[in-house]
């Protein structure tokens, strides 16, 4: 799957798609706060965040939370699914009923909504005093909760039957063909969302604007997505999650 994927990579749509997971992962690091005025934040309190505009209490706090939400999921869920796009270019080898973009579209949509839904619970959160304004998670039940949360989901039977669509997008693709390729794209966001949600909201915890999080998250749902790697990711991390919010509940961590 994966060198045939790095054969067609001269391809048009393929370029259009790299070059977009790198801008959002461009922007994101752009957005990025740097350590030393994270250090400063620290010391001069939430004042200091909400002079520089990083999260504000306010509609453009919130469409700000969005615009990041929306580049997270572009950065972080795109690379989850290549295989699945991969799959889907190769069926449009044999069929002019393709359209990479319309495909791409769809599942972006949902992502979209689902930011928008992260953003307002972030921006709760912060008017709670339970976030900083980095996004970062300040009361610890809650990161426990959070990491329960995401543990104990790895073992459902929802992320199971996500993880296998994902897993097999040929039969996922073929059960839903007749509806085109806009409503295949939301019908893969949404499996997507199935598989990653509460690992997404686990952002909340590290960190929403954490690049090291963001990029070690990324790795693990690709992995996760893989027919012969995944089984040995999934429950595992999910013990992992589990033990973390133990260790988070107790103060260990």
């Amino acid at each position: 799957m994966v060198l045939q994927l790095v054969r067609t990579m001269s391809a048009p749509r393929w370029l259009a798609l790299f070059g977009l997971i790198l801008a959002a992962w461009a922007l994101l690091y752009l957005m990025a706060v740097p350590a030393e005025l994270r250090d400063a934040g620290a010391i001069y309190g939430r004042d200091f965040w909400a002079d520089l505009c990083t999260l504000t209490p306010d509609a453009a706090g919130l469409v700000r939370m969005i615009l990041m939400w929306a580049l997270m999921s572009t950065a972080m869920m795109v690379p989850t699914a290549l295989p699945a796009l991969s799959t889907y270019d190769d069926i449009g080898r044999a069929t002019s009923r393709t359209s990479m973009t319309r495909l791409v579209g769809g599942y972006l949509t949902v992502w979209l909504g689902f930011s928008v839904a992260a953003a307002g619970a972030q921006m709760l959160l912060f008017r709670a005093g339970a976030l900083d304004p980095l996004g970062q998670q300040l009361a610890a039940p809650i990161s426990a909760l959070l990491l329960g949360l995401a543990g104990l989901y790895q073992f459902s039977p929802a992320k199971e039957s996500c993880l296998s669509k994902c897993r097999h997008p040929l039969a996922f693709f073929m059960a839903h063909w007749d509806e085109g390729p806009w409503r295949n794209g939301m019908r893969l966001g949404a499996v997507c969302i199935g598989c990653c949600w509460a690992l997404m909201l686990l952002g909340f915890v590290g960190g929403v604007m954490n690049l090291a999080f963001m990029g070690l998250a990324t790795l693990i749902m690709v992995l996760e997505k893989l027919p012969e790697i995944g089984r040995f990711v999934t429950r595992p991390l999910g013990v992992i999650l589990c033990l973390a919010a133990l260790g988070t509940a107790t103060g260990v961590i």
